[in-house]
């Protein structure tokens, strides 16, 4: 193949992968559309690094000194594409032999979406995801069923254009992992762009085998992320309602009788939250100024898709 080919970099990110990445190289190697695979390793110690260098296809490899997570592994790699459109891929996915002819596809078809989502199924057929939808209180959750324009895109699956996601800022690195996704697809929504669903790219996904969904540090992440990407995407009057709120339920807890037993119930962990929060006020308001839109586009945005 030569490189004019290759429109596409598919950018895999793994952390003590060795159990299931496997399946995620091969089901890229049966693609019907020639791509560039590059893998980023966050410093695997499980043997990752071999099976990586033995597989058939031959990755190329971004090997991290340390595990900066899955955000930060995108982060890293995106100065790397040079490529139009650039893959976000869970190293447990593997997508169906047509995935990628199907978002490229997509976004030959429509110049103004910037992000086009695939499909992720269980292991027994169900659907995962079809991208990303806003909840009324500022969440990003699955949405169940591919019905062309969504918020966003789901990050286990999708194609996105280069160059628009590096103008819209890149990716959050400081995320580490979760709501990466949903703060990108804010900003290139932010920007302007649309992003679709695509309901003939599917990939098959292991949800959870490298992260622990329910675990503190999930809930940690997850709750800290969404203030993250509120304060830098939403309007002034959400972001400070919902961190409000946070703090408020927080500093109820010890007083309620019943408490969910659930680690984002966790007075400590949710003071944590709090606490990185605060510090990392400065730096969030900042790159809310750099995504720079009007007031009035965030809240038009907001209006839109909060609570589909």
């Amino acid at each position: 193949m030569t490189s004019e080919e290759v429109r596409s970099t598919v950018v895999v990110v793994t952390w003590r992968g060795r159990d299931h990445i496997e399946a995620c190289l091969d089901a890229l190697a049966a693609q019907s559309r020639p791509h560039r695979t590059l893998v980023v390793d966050n410093a695997s110690d499980d043997g990752t690094a071999e099976l990586l260098a033995a597989h058939p296809s031959a990755p190329e490899v971004l090997r991290l000194p340390r595990n900066r997570g899955y955000a930060g592994g995108i982060a890293a790699a995106l100065a790397r594409v040079r490529t139009p459109y650039v893959a976000w891929l869970n190293d447990d996915a593997a997508p169906a032999s047509g995935w990628l002819a199907a978002l490229e596809a997509a976004l030959d078809a429509d110049r103004s979406a910037a992000a086009a989502t695939s499909v992720l199924r269980t292991s027994d057929g169900c659907t995962q995801s079809a991208g990303v939808r806003l909840t009324a209180d500022g969440h990003g959750a699955d949405a169940p069923q591919a019905s062309g324009e969504v918020f966003g895109f789901c990050g286990g699956a999708a194609l996105l254009r280069t160059e628009a996601l590096k103008s819209a800022g890149g990716v959050p690195a400081h995320f580490f992992c979760y709501y990466e996704d949903t703060d990108t697809s804010w900003r290139l929504r932010l920007a302007g762009h649309r992003i679709v669903s695509v309901p003939d790219a599917v990939a098959a996904h292991l949800h959870g085998a490298t992260t622990q969904p329910g675990s503190p540090q999930f809930h940690r992440w997850n709750e800290r992320n969404r203030l993250f990407m509120l304060l830098r995407c939403a309007p002034a009057t959400v972001a400070a309602r919902e961190l409000a709120r946070f703090a408020a339920i927080t500093l109820a807890l010890p007083l309620r009788r019943a408490v969910p037993d659930a680690a984002n119930f966790r007075v400590t962990l949710r003071m944590g939250v709090l606490a990185e929060v605060a510090a990392g006020l400065p730096a969030a308001l900042r790159a809310r100024r750099r995504i720079g839109s009007t007031a009035s586009t965030r809240r038009e945005v907001w209006r839109t898709w909060s609570g589909v």
